[in-house]
């Protein structure tokens, strides 16, 4: 990735960092893009993995449109979408809504979306930044022999593991109990391949994330070990790009090939962002197999 700012037919992308990030300048946002700007945007993420629009100031209807236009909308599995909206998740700090853990969005289904558009809606004067990891770039700089692991390993991903637990503790045992009742409503497990090819780029990233409940094929105890170890490459800072956010602002990931995770430094300010994810596929693994449901159960 070039460092320096470039001019596509369309787009200014300033990218931010080495590994992963540009900042978009000189388009507006909405639900009635010409299509040779949505594909400029479209290349744009396949190439840095995370785009960051500056003072977009959408509406939820405008950031639903503008969603549509790069791929089907996806709701939640299990938590309820915002009243009013087709798509939207609200993640509200006074309501538990502190994604504080790494993560990649909703790995405990098979076909978890692709994309996920995020906009800056309350946003503290202080902190809340998130923070975003190449993934592709973590697999690369893994030695040939962890690689050689790694291509080998599946892992089982669930919601029934919450990766948002740690966020809460302060609401009521009351407000936990239901978030917990909703969040896992339908309990998902997934076996998915620790390395998943990209169906549109074909670079090989690791799919791991907070969601991941064990490393299958090994004991417990060598299941945290194997996790750590590639975990850690994920998050090392030179994969990562970090974002101050304003109100008004737009992010979009490639959910296939990022993490990411919330900054929990504001104290009890207030925070909210809103997201729309986009639907996606199936992971396949380099030997060419499938990711695969093992298990869906609705609670009573």
């Amino acid at each position: 990735m070039s460092n320096v700012t470039r001019e596509s037919s369309q787009l200014q992308l300033s990218p931010v960092t080495g590994k992963i990030g540009a900042e978009v300048s000189g388009i507006q946002l909405s639900g009635n893009l010409d299509a040779s700007v949505v594909e400029e945007i479209h290349r744009a993420l396949l190439t840095y993995k995370v785009l960051f629009f500056r003072g977009q100031h959408l509406d939820d209807a405008g950031q639903e449109a503008f969603a549509a236009q790069l791929g089907k909308p996806f709701a939640h599995p299990t938590v309820p979408t915002k009243p009013g909206s087709g798509y939207i998740l609200e993640l509200d700090s006074h309501h538990g809504g502190r994604a504080t853990q790494w993560h990649t969005d909703v790995t405990f289904l098979d076909a978890y979306p692709k994309a996920s558009i995020l906009r800056g809606v309350v946003i503290p004067d202080a902190g809340g930044d998130t923070v975003w990891s190449n993934t592709v770039a973590a697999y690369e700089s893994l030695t040939p022999e962890l690689k050689d692991l790694a291509d080998r390993l599946w892992s089982l991903h669930s919601n029934a593991f919450d990766y948002a637990a740690a966020s809460r503790a302060n609401v009521s045992a009351e407000e936990e109990a239901q978030y917990r009742k909703v969040f896992s409503s339908t309990v998902y497990e997934t076996e998915h391949p620790v390395v998943r090819v990209h169906p549109e780029t074909g670079e090989k990233s690791l799919l791991l994330g907070s969601f991941v409940k064990r490393i299958l094929g090994v004991s417990a105890s060598e299941s945290i070990k194997l996790y750590e170890i590639f975990q850690e490459h994920v998050t090392r800072l030179e994969n990562t790009v970090r974002w101050r956010w304003q109100e008004g602002d737009i992010v979009i990931w490639d959910n296939r090939a990022t993490q990411h995770i919330a900054i929990n430094d504001y104290g009890d300010a207030h925070r909210v962002v809103r997201r729309v994810t986009l639907e996606g596929d199936v992971p396949v693994a380099i030997d060419g197999s499938h990711s695969r449901t093992r298990y869906k159960a609705v609670n009573e």
